[in-house]
């Protein structure tokens, strides 16, 4: 196992720059996970830390040693692809044991690995089986078969749970993340799936336009989103964002730009004279008979919650409860917001404006 660091990495295309100074630091047996839109850089960075891109400045570490120019070969990192990336003419052991084989070690040694790796993914009864025999879950899982008998000092993982059905992708989440957990091996995942980032990492890097947005623990990055882009991409259903600006005889008063009066709890003296947006998490807004009228626009019933898209303060709001709600579209509910969990941000410069 190995620490792996991110130091000012900068990638250009030609004359177009796709990362634009990363810094990152990731510690020994730290499961690390990219996330971002598509084009956010994630995977050319992945890819450069595997050594399938050169960097065009700055340092990657691996442990102690800087790996710009070593070849991937020689990096002590394994790599579990989207699409599996198994040869269809051999065995699942044959497979398996590919990587091993190149380098020439022996086979008991590959014998015990294989069957290590086997047990500990649950594929002991498919070594003899075809990659056609078997699941796509199952494909997956000899993906990552093939990288744990490396015992590489690094995993990396670039989407691998992409082309599974929903349910399966619930499934390999756990298990990746109980690999890791027995393994302690350091890992760098790259997904665009926020929720895969929120359920399996130690610590989350958002990117954005090649660069990093904010890196933390998952629930700090969702509870202290840095800026409006995190802020909207973590969290499902995403954080609701309502235009206006503090009242300027009561800055625990929020006027949307419709003239709706919104709570605020202990506001930062910095919002004071900004146009602001309103930050609201769906599920910080209740039920209330006493509340503010909002009407409902679209009802989602998804059994053990009812997620609620209402306007009220001139926007769009989505609300999710845990009551089935007795409502139609066009009818008016009321609500109440839990005034402590409200985010103000900066509409200019979509910086956070901390309490």
């Amino acid at each position: 196992m190995a620490a792996v660091n991110f130091v000012d990495v900068r990638k250009s295309f030609g004359a177009v720059p796709v990362i634009k100074g990363v810094n990152v630091e990731i510690e020994d047996g730290e499961f690390v996970i990219l996330v971002g839109p598509s084009g956010c850089g994630k995977s050319t960075l992945l890819r450069m830390l595997a050594g399938l891109e050169n960097i065009s400045a700055g340092e990657i570490r691996i442990g102690n040693r800087v790996v710009n120019t070593v070849p991937p070969k020689d990096r002590d990192i394994a790599m579990v692809f989207q699409n599996y990336a198994l040869y269809p003419h051999m065995t699942v052991a044959d497979n398996m044991a590919f990587s091993l084989n190149l380098k020439g070690t022996s086979k008991e040694e590959i014998g015990k690995r294989v069957k290590g790796a086997a047990e500990i993914l649950g594929l002991s009864r498919l070594l003899d089986r075809y990659p056609r025999q078997l699941s796509g879950g199952q494909r997956q899982r000899v993906a990552m078969g093939r990288a744990i008998v490396r015992d590489p000092q690094v995993f990396l993982f670039d989407e691998p749970l992409s082309n599974l059905d929903a349910k399966l992708r619930v499934a390999m989440r756990a298990e990746i993340k109980e690999l890791h957990q027995r393994l302690k091996t350091t890992t760098v995942y790259v997904t665009h799936d926020q929720i895969e980032a929120m359920t399996m990492a130690d610590k989350i890097v958002v990117m954005h336009d090649g660069i990093v947005e904010q890196i933390g623990a998952p629930l700090d990055l969702y509870d202290r989103p840095a800026n409006l882009f995190v802020a909207g991409f973590i969290g499902s259903p995403a954080m609701n964002m309502i235009p206006g600006k503090l009242s300027p005889d009561d800055r625990t008063k929020f006027i949307t730009s419709d003239g709706t009066i919104l709570p605020v709890a202990n506001p930062s003296a910095k919002a004071e004279g900004r146009a602001l947006i309103y930050g609201l998490r769906p599920e910080y807004i209740r039920l209330d008979p006493a509340g503010l009228p909002a009407e409902v626009v679209v009802i989602e019933p998804t059994g053990y919650e009812t997620q609620m898209i209402t306007k009220f303060g001139g926007s769009d709001v989505t609300c999710v409860f845990r009551e089935r709600v007795q409502a139609k579209p066009g009818e008016t509910i009321n609500v109440s917001i839990d005034a402590e969990h409200v985010h103000l941000f900066d509409a200019e410069t979509g910086e956070r404006l901390s309490k």
